[in-house]
């Protein structure tokens, strides 16, 4: 990921800006937002944008935000659900932005704290899998995770109810009492 303000040291903010213009219409580097470019990648097949994986990692180094998978895709990863999402939506505790990656766009929405609390691992995955399905799925999504969560990630998850709203608290609680 690239940023023309990298680069004000090489000259004005207009020849810089220019600059980056000029292999925009080259093709040599893409325009994922304002202000944010990456480098196509070239294979076999042509050249093509980079993986939303890998720029959206690179979003969450620079800015120094949380962004991880939203809920959809979480609950499917954890096997909540077959569902495959078919748009490539990410939450951050940053603002929300459309990034352009050649035909496709990556939606990157603000969510409250409490979504990102546990961070990118199997336990927050597990809360934003959670928020997704809703509190009518709630309890078989819960055994279901208590049986594939290695125990660590399950104890973060009971240890961060307080953070939670109240509802998916009461299904943790439910779950945890049960074994």
């Amino acid at each position: 990921m690239l940023s023309p303000k990298e680069f004000l040291h090489l000259g004005s903010r207009v020849a810089v800006d220019q600059a980056f213009s000029r292999l925009v219409k080259a093709g040599k580097l893409l325009r994922v937002a304002r202000g944010n470019y990456v480098a196509p990648v070239s294979g076999r097949f042509g050249v093509r944008p980079p993986a939303p994986e890998k720029v959206i990692q690179s979003i969450a180094e620079r800015s120094g935000e949380i962004v991880a998978p939203h809920g959809a895709s979480a609950a499917n990863a954890l096997g909540l659900t077959q569902q495959v999402p078919i748009r490539e939506v990410y939450l951050t505790s940053g603002r929300t932005r459309t990034l352009k990656l050649g035909r496709s766009e990556v939606l990157v929405k603000h969510v409250p704290r409490w979504m990102l609390a546990l961070g990118t691992g199997p336990a927050g995955a597990a809360v934003r899998a959670l928020a997704w399905m809703g509190p009518a799925h709630a309890g078989e999504s819960l055994a279901a995770l208590r049986r594939t969560l290695p125990g660590t990630e399950w104890h973060a998850l009971t240890s961060a109810r307080a953070a939670l709203p109240s509802w998916m608290a009461q299904a943790i609680g439910s779950e945890s009492a049960r074994g």
